[in-house]
């Protein structure tokens, strides 16, 4: 009899009948494995797993779960391909470039498992149409990237009672569980926020397109993730529930972390109404105080034409405190460099690159896309300066509104 409380669980998905002669061969070597084996294949065909974004993560984990027989896959992202994506979504191609991920997913899959049924969501999830999805899908797994999807679909897995498959990557580094809000018996019920209780402050954590990732990563960690849905699906070996892989592929470390439900915590038993999941970043009372200006502004500033009877204006200081990657693959220019981490420090000596920019006339702070740029504008606020302005948008506002010769990224 299987110990539930320390090592593997009950398998999740009934078997189909039988595999025909066709699956047999495709699916050899499962059969030689004792740990999957016949049922266990038959298992996976009756299986129907719901996943979450088909980027980084969800491209490996789509190609194995379609390759291990999954039978029925949804996936859900509303993003389309980007030539940016592909060194790390590795399900797309150059070819596929502008189309939607969801579309360009199936049809890698078409090729890949022709009898693998897969459903093509190009919606963005919200609390109106999750908890309609999940039905009918025996677990989630989470390959989105940021934190207002990952609890939306946390918390929504955890009123439906389905397994969800979780993983975040951050440039070398990843975190990788399991969570389950009602487990068989005598394994404990565990939730993203038993481990996290509610997302960090919005800006706080630079997203991948911010900080970057190396392209091995997410291939690592969702060969994972489907290895987990394996387990769950066919009942071999010990998944995940109430533990946290902690790895860096850098130093080449991996440690693994239990993690206990939290008794004071309030169980969750809906969602906000209507709300869409990019609905709780909400930014701070202090962010949102700073005062912004648009591409289309700070380049009329930039660039006006003088009148013989004005005053000629001062032009900004553009100030750029992205990081150093970001700015060397696009930048606006003429501008000054204090990275977001040093704001602080900078301002703070008189005869610091901010405070000798300030005398040239006011500051616009400006990053990827808004965020950071408010953080230090703030910062900067609180430290005296006056007239500072935060780019609305970021550098990606100016590329799409002003200079389309910028690369993204």
């Amino acid at each position: 009899m299987r110990d539930l409380a320390g090592r593997g669980l009950p398998p999740l998905v009934e078997p189909v009948a039988a595999l025909d002669a066709d699956e047999r061969a495709l699916y050899s070597r499962h059969l030689l494995l004792d740990a999957i084996g016949e049922v266990g294949q038959r298992r996976l065909r009756g299986a129907s797993v719901f996943v979450v974004g088909a980027g980084g993560l969800g491209a490996p984990v789509l190609l194995y779960l379609a390759a291990a027989g999954v039978g029925r896959i949804t996936v859900v992202d509303d993003d389309e391909v980007d030539l940016g994506n592909l060194h790390r979504q590795v399900i797309h191609s150059v070819s596929g470039v502008g189309m939607p991920k969801v579309e360009s997913a199936r049809e890698r899959l078409a090729g890949l498992a022709p009898g693998v049924r897969v459903d093509a969501v190009h919606e963005r999830l919200d609390a109106l149409n999750i908890m309609p999805m999940l039905r009918g899908h025996d677990l989630v797994i989470d390959g989105s990237d940021n934190f207002a999807t990952r609890y939306l679909v946390s918390d929504a897995c955890e009123i439906a009672g389905i397994p969800l498959i979780w993983g975040t990557i951050d440039r070398f580094r990843a975190q990788l569980a399991v969570f389950w809000s009602r487990p068989p018996a005598p394994a404990e019920p565990v939730s993203l926020r038993d481990l996290y209780p509610s997302p960090p402050p919005p800006g706080s954590v630079p997203s991948c397109a911010e900080a970057g990732v190396i392209g091995a990563l997410p291939g690592t960690v969702g060969s994972m993730m489907a290895m987990e849905a394996v387990k769950l699906i066919t009942g071999a070996g010990r998944p995940l529930l109430g533990r946290l892989v902690l790895m860096d592929l850098l130093e080449s470390t991996n440690r693994t972390v239990t993690i206990r439900p939290d008794p004071t915590r309030e169980p969750v038993t809906e969602l906000p109404d209507g709300s869409d999941a990019a609905a709780c970043e909400v930014p701070s009372p202090e962010l949102a105080a700073v005062p912004t200006v648009t591409a289309t502004e700070l380049a009329a500033e930039l660039g006006a034409e003088l009148g013989a009877d004005r005053p000629v204006p001062v032009a900004p200081v553009l100030v750029d405190v992205r990081g150093a990657g970001e700015r060397s693959i696009a930048r606006i220019d003429p501008s000054v460099w204090v990275p977001l981490d040093t704001v602080a420090e900078d301002a703070a000596d008189p005869t610091g690159v901010l405070g000798r920019a300030a005398e040239q006339g006011s500051l616009v702070i400006y990053c990827k896309s808004g965020m950071r740029s408010a953080q230090a504008a703030a910062t900067l606020m609180a430290a005296g300066f006056a007239g500072v302005r935060s780019l609305e948008g970021g550098i990606e506002a100016w590329t799409r509104d002003v200079d389309p010769s910028l690369p993204g990224y």
